[in-house]
């Protein structure tokens, strides 16, 4: 039988949800920008969430330059633009760079491309990886290489593009973070914070943009059917696994459609699923999300979803638990065994 208690939280979170589905409906009604015959920069656009979102822009119109390292896949992914051209005037480009290197080079390819195609009109940062594990047992290589990838590589390519897109009064920047930017959790230490560190600059950006008609998007995916997701699972931890693995697996399509969505009608938030929305809330209190609707839901709905994230706690918590007590007995026996 259900507590009071219980039937109470069941109760705001129906409220919650009901709300909520006028909010989108109402949010739907905001007018999108086009991205019709313009310059969209696409990074790690090569494969995975950033190839589907090069993809859907080329689709809506835009010329499209995507930037990663293997030139095969971004030879591949161009090729499937020109398939689904839209536009005889469309030029589709890419360019091999680490993004996360020396920013004067990545200042000067950009430049480069911008006088092959036009001046960037939205630039979608999508380049990421992850490395897993214990905190302590992440190689400081490691470490340093997730953030260049994952933070300097938003940065190098934001830096660039920011100043001029203030100057023409209109632009869209997309920083693709992930739903451990929202909380730390076991096993994602290095990689959340990296993410943490996007979700940061994110928010600074859009509040110092605002008034000079830049619009700034956060994504926060969450797990997803990529190529990167299946080098992040060789090197999860069990509990990590068992964690991560209750929210499903997300087509990297539906993803690249939804952020490209709310970039183009401005919003700041960017999630998919009603779980990832739960999290991102009670996670990012102070996230500046659009519209007064959507604060008022908030504020009559943290204050009960806070025991959903009390019982989340608990749960995972539980989880490690488990794993480290059969981890230890495993190890346990197998000194037995080797003694024997």
């Amino acid at each position: 039988m259900f507590t009071t208690m219980q039937w109470e939280v069941f109760l705001w979170l129906a409220i919650a949800i009901v709300i909520h589905v006028f909010i989108f409906i109402f949010v739907m009604g905001k007018k999108a920008k086009s991205i019709v015959g313009r310059h969209v920069v696409v990074t790690g656009g090569s494969r995975g969430i950033g190839l589907s979102l090069a993809v859907e822009c080329a689709m809506k119109g835009a010329s499209v330059t995507v930037i990663a390292r293997d030139q095969k896949l971004l030879e591949g992914a161009v090729a499937l633009m020109e398939v689904i051209r839209q536009r005889p005037e469309q030029k589709f480009q890419y360019r091999s760079l680490d993004i996360g290197g020396d920013y004067d080079e990545v200042a000067r390819v950009l430049g480069e491309l911008e006088e092959s195609i036009g001046d960037i009109y939205a630039l979608i940062n999508c380049a990421g990886m992850a490395i897993c594990g214990v905190f302590e047992e992440v190689a400081v290589a490691d470490v340093h290489k997730l953030m260049n990838v994952n933070f300097f590589g938003s940065y190098n390519c934001t830096r660039y593009v920011l100043p001029k897109m203030k100057k023409a009064g209109d632009g869209i920047i997309v920083l693709t973070s992930s739903q451990a930017a929202m909380f730390g959790i076991y096993g994602y230490g290095p990689y959340s914070a990296s993410k943490f560190a996007l979700r940061a600059m994110a928010e600074t950006i859009a509040m110092e943009s605002r008034t000079h008609g830049v619009s700034v998007t956060l994504a926060l995916p969450c797990d997803t059917n990529t190529p990167g997701f299946e080098e992040e699972e060789k090197s999860k931890p069990r509990a990590t696994k068992i964690i991560s693995g209750g929210g499903g697996l997300l087509e990297p399509e539906v993803m690249a459609r939804a952020i490209l969505k709310d970039a183009l009608k401005g919003n700041f938030i960017s999630t998919v699923g009603v779980e990832s929305w739960l999290l991102t809330m009670v996670g990012g209190g102070l996230l500046p999300w659009n519209g007064f609707f959507t604060n008022l839901l908030h504020s009559f709905v943290i204050g009960p979803v806070r025991l959903f994230s009390y019982g989340l706690h608990k749960y995972f918590n539980g989880i490690i638990n488990k794993c480290v007590r059969e981890d230890r007995a495993a190890q346990q026996s197998a000194k037995v065994d080797q003694s024997t």
